[in-house]
């Protein structure tokens, strides 16, 4: 693989194969546009692939890196590369653009080729904001790759698409406009250059970084979300089709994840320190409070996006725990996240497209009329859980271990989520599953079709694999967070 472009491939080829599957026409050659878009996206995570066989464990720094000039006027380069924090992210998206096509395969009757080439376009730009390594480049994939989520929550979504796509959008938007005076300010402290790594270790006093810090904060906290600003996610899960949700729980919130792994820590490593505190307190509420909230909702669909946003939670408390449990273990959380929400909202897609109910009160003895999808529901709901042999066991218990390396009172908080992530969605789970047929339309159901049970399998695989032997997605990160870690030590200030 020498000399290949794998990051550009990796980026642009979903993008050029929704530009293909355009090129297909109207709903007239659907099916075309059906195959169109499954090959590219099968293409893209192909692609991708070598990324993982290739990559080299031992090396902290970034690699498969491409750089050439692009606005030469601001020093502005096409600069990618990945390192171990951001290389799973990458495979992750590529693997579940595929599953999403297939999803929607009969679903979605109108408008197929235009639904399908939202998807790939988003792809292609989400890989890109986790391989930019120049400033510009970054904010250009971020925004950009909110204009395909747009359009799929308002064009395909539910009765209220429209205020929940603008609602996510002036969301995303508004918080990521102070990023961009951020990087302006690191360009012209930098000496006239927007490349990131030229910003880790810059001399930036404690006010400087704090500032930077906060113009970071509202573009990543929002993106996450972290409790407050975490209200356009369960609006805009619930109008989305199931596509959407899928494609927004697992990928698009890591991003914001990502974002003060890749900026706020190495930029700002004093404020990081002297803001954990914060930090740690809005991510407890998040996973206590929202927790409880989720207790409390009648709609499958709203009761996942909150339990997304306490998972959240997780993931932003072991980023600034400062150790190494805290920091992987927050990185595999997002990782299984990927995988138990996609099925999940995958799981509730199977049945709205069957009764176009997302109401818990709806349904009732499921499991009567569709066993093999009531086993792969439950394997879900169980991994949502923090079920031991499942993803979502390894990254709570890793994060659980860091913090209480931290503050006992902190884990003895976050271990909360076990508890709570039970109730909710086992809760769930009861009413919708177990018990008697509850009404006419649960009686007709039909058990899930072959497509059906090859994308659930898939993701049950996932689930699984990851819970019994997560060393292959572990040991990838080890060398890239202990190095992050070292540099975030080194901080002069605190």
């Amino acid at each position: 693989m020498e000399g290949t472009p794998l990051l550009s491939l990796v980026i642009w080829l979903p993008i050029v194969a929704g530009v293909l599957v355009l090129a297909t026409g109207g709903d007239r050659n659907a099916p075309y546009a059906r195959l169109v878009a499954l090959i590219g996206a099968v293409a893209g995570l192909v692609v991708a692939l070598p990324l993982y066989t290739a990559f080299d464990p031992m090396n902290a720094g970034m690699q498969f890196v491409e750089r050439k000039p692009w606005i030469e006027m601001f020093n502005v380069h096409y600069y990618v590369g990945v390192d171990g924090i951001s290389m799973l992210f990458l495979l992750l998206n590529s693997f579940t653009t595929v599953l999403v096509v297939i999803a929607g395969w009969k679903v979605i009757e109108k408008k197929v080729a235009q639904y399908m080439a939202a998807f790939l376009f988003m792809s292609g730009l989400m890989n890109g904001v986790f391989a930019a390594l120049d400033g510009v480049l970054f904010y250009v994939f971020w925004e950009a790759m909110l204009i395909p989520m747009f359009l799929i929550i308002g064009v395909w979504g539910g009765p209220n698409r429209v205020y929940a796509s603008i609602k996510f959008f002036l969301y995303t938007l508004l918080g990521s406009l102070l990023m961009l005076v951020a990087f302006i300010y690191l360009y012209n402290k930098s000496g006239g250059s927007f490349s990131i790594q030229d910003y880790y270790g810059l001399p930036l006093t404690m006010t400087e970084q704090v500032l930077i810090f906060l113009a970071f904060f509202t573009a990543f906290a929002v993106k996450v979300p972290m409790w407050p600003v975490h209200t356009w996610l369960p609006d805009a899960h619930v109008e989305a089709p199931t596509g959407g949700s899928v494609v927004l729980a697992a990928i698009m919130l890591k991003i914001g994840a990502y974002g003060f792994l890749r900026f706020s820590l190495p930029i700002t490593p004093d404020a990081s320190h002297h803001l954990a505190g914060f930090m740690i307190a809005l991510s407890l509420i998040a996973v206590v409070y929202i927790g409880l909230v989720a207790l409390v909702q009648a709609d499958m669909k709203k009761l996942i996006a909150y339990s997304s946003i306490s998972h959240m939670g997780f993931v932003t408390l072991g980023i600034f725990l400062f150790n190494a449990f805290g920091m992987e273990g927050a990185l595999v959380q997002m990782i299984s996240h990927g995988f138990i929400s996609g099925a999940l909202f995958l799981c509730v897609g199977v049945l709205y497209d069957r009764m176009h109910s997302r109401q818990i009160a709806d349904y009732g003895g499921v499991v009567n009329r569709m066993p093999k999808f009531a086993a792969f529901f439950m394997l879900f709901a169980m991994a949502n859980s923090g079920l031991p042999a499942t993803s979502g066991f390894v990254g709570e218990f890793m994060v659980i271990m860091g913090t209480i390396k931290v503050n006992f009172w902190y884990a003895f908080l976050a271990a909360s989520t076990l508890i709570f992530g039970a109730a909710y969605t086992l809760w769930m789970f009861k009413r919708v599953v177990f018990g008697a047929v509850a009404n006419e339309e649960v009686e007709k159901l039909e058990d899930v079709s072959v497509r059906e049970f090859l994308v659930l399998a898939v993701l049950a695989v996932a689930v699984l694999a990851m819970g019994l032997y997560p060393l292959p997605f572990t040991e990838v990160m080890h060398a890239s967070v202990n190095n992050l870690l070292h540099h975030v030590a080194q901080s002069k200030l605190y």
